[in-house]
């Protein structure tokens, strides 16, 4: 029986998640900054992120669904089931919330280019009232995933240090399994 994610979804998942933190300390750090060329320029580069992750979220869901996950965890049921609705609740996130970002820059009338090569086509017309109600949505949703992100962490570690179970070790290459460290 396998006891860790495959390789390719181990990959996936750190890359996505160093590109949403990328995402969203450059997000954070860009919408305080006056007008320039540096702003203009952190913008492309965070829809550029956004859409990677986008695709990347693509793919690790088609490899999700032609690869079997490792058995879950003994744990009680009803961790079981917050866990598949925070991971259900993060995809959804990882999907929408670079939707709600194009929708965003179709509405204020930037265009998304993605990688400065490809510009992808609006989704709405420029619109002063969308793009407002878009800006939020992408807010909003980027908070959510703040919080649902910091829950997932924190139920990684609290398998890790407290019950001492193999959830970490599954998605973490460097954790030893429980137990292991005493027979190296």
């Amino acid at each position: 029986m396998e006891t860790r994610y495959t390789s390719t979804a181990i990959l996936l998942h750190w890359l996505i998640a160093a590109l949403i933190l990328c995402a969203a300390v450059m997000g954070l750090y860009m919408v305080e900054l006056k007008l320039s060329p540096w702003k203009l320029k952190l913008y492309s580069w965070h829809k550029w992120v956004g859409v990677t992750i986008w695709l990347l979220v693509l793919a690790r869901a088609l490899w999700r669904l032609t690869h079997r996950p490792p058995e879950p965890a003994p744990m009680p049921r009803w961790q079981k089931a917050a866990s598949m609705v925070t991971h259900m609740l993060l995809y959804v996130l990882m999907l929408v919330i670079p939707i709600t970002g194009w929708l965003f820059s179709s509405a204020s009338g930037f265009p998304v280019v993605y990688l400065g090569l490809l510009q992808l086509p609006d989704l709405v017309h420029k619109n002063k009232e969308l793009a407002a109600l878009f800006q939020t949505c992408h807010a909003v949703l980027n908070y959510t995933m703040f919080a649902v992100v910091g829950l997932h962490v924190l139920a990684a570690v609290k398998h890790h240090l407290v019950d001492r179970d193999t959830v970490l070790h599954r998605m973490l290459p460097l954790i030893p399994p429980p137990g292991a460290r005493g027979q190296q």
